[in-house]
């Protein structure tokens, strides 16, 4: 599975030469392998995703269109509700609850022809940044089973990166995709605010969540971004406005563009290595003809503390 990315997954189930059948148990084979070294997932929902694996192969064999990720497994963590499959959001307040509906983002993907294969670990109700806050225990980072993913979508990062799914969404509050993305070595986008419905997710901090991919490449994670995104009259902070063409622009280069690195960020409590690999970043963006600037934003050092008000505040109000 992990050989394939998505966008080739879809690719040879659509021209007929792998199915979605065995596309799915060969990610339900990686996932028995894999998943009681790393606790990535919290539940295996394997009969459906046949089902809805085998739904797909009937597409593809009427001359149907099964959609641009079809037969691609994926991976939800588990504070998005799932009909008829437990979500938990790692909380045993929440063990044994059953949704009546699916998430926006789970309805999309599925019609987009992506197969869920289960649900991933998180932080309890999405509140940490290492997945190791959970009632069932912490996820490991597959690159090194003594390491953190990070959190709080530890879980799907997880499951990315050992090669599980090729695919899977988290949500992002204060860093909770971007993070373990930057910890399991993959690729992780925090959506611009009101681009992804977040009807049906269980909510955090209303004025910051939102809903994300993770991938193996940049290419996979613009159209599982494409996929979820676009307006949605369910959500009432939903931009009115198609889903992004992100994967049109790709290859547009950085000529022109200009680039800002914030010098307060690059000074106390910055690792060296983390500096330096920001300085090499900047070198190869102005050699692809971007232009960089040193800017200064004085304020960001209350960020912090702003976050912590509006986050735990809004929880409060969210979970009461």
């Amino acid at each position: 599975m992990s050989a394939r990315t998505a966008l080739a997954t879809a690719g040879a189930v659509r021209s007929g030469e792998v199915s979605a059948r065995d596309t799915v148990d060969q990610a339900l084979a990686s996932i028995d392998e894999r998943n009681g070294d790393l606790n990535a997932f919290l539940s295996i929902t394997a009969e459906q995703a046949r089902a809805a694996a085998d739904a797909v192969d009937a597409k593809v064999a009427a001359g149907e269109d099964p959609g641009p990720l079809a037969g691609v497994p994926v991976a939800l963590k588990d504070n998005l509700v799932t009909r008829g499959v437990a979500t938990s959001c790692a909380s045993r307040i929440l063990a044994g609850w059953v949704p009546p509906y699916d998430a926006t983002v789970v309805q999309r993907l599925a019609a987009a022809g992506a197969i869920s294969v289960g649900k991933t670990n998180l932080d309890e109700f999405a509140m940490g940044s290492s997945t190791e806050n959970s009632a069932f225990g912490p996820t490991r980072n597959p690159h090194d089973t003594g390491r953190v993913p990070g959190g709080s979508s530890g879980g799907s990062a997880a499951a990315v990166a050992a090669g599980m799914v090729p695919l899977a969404l988290g949500s992002d509050t204060g860093g909770s995709i971007r993070q373990p993305a930057s910890l399991c070595g993959v690729v992780g986008v925090k959506s611009t605010y009101g681009t992804v419905s977040r009807l049906g997710l269980v909510a955090y901090g209303s004025s910051l969540d939102q809903i994300g991919p993770f991938a193996a490449t940049v290419a996979d994670a613009a159209l599982l971004l494409e996929v979820i995104g676009g307006h949605d009259p369910g959500d009432s902070t939903s931009l009115d406005r198609p889903a992004p063409d992100v994967s049109a622009h790709l290859d547009d280069g950085v000529d022109g563009l200009r680039v800002g690195v914030v010098a307060e960020l690059m000074g106390e409590g910055i690792a060296p290595e983390v500096v330096g690999r920001i300085r090499a970043a900047a070198e190869a963006l102005e050699a692809a003809g971007a232009t960089v600037e040193e800017v200064s934003i004085p304020a960001i050092s209350a960020c912090l503390s702003a976050y912590y008000m509006v986050a735990t505040a809004e929880a409060s109000s969210n979970l009461s």
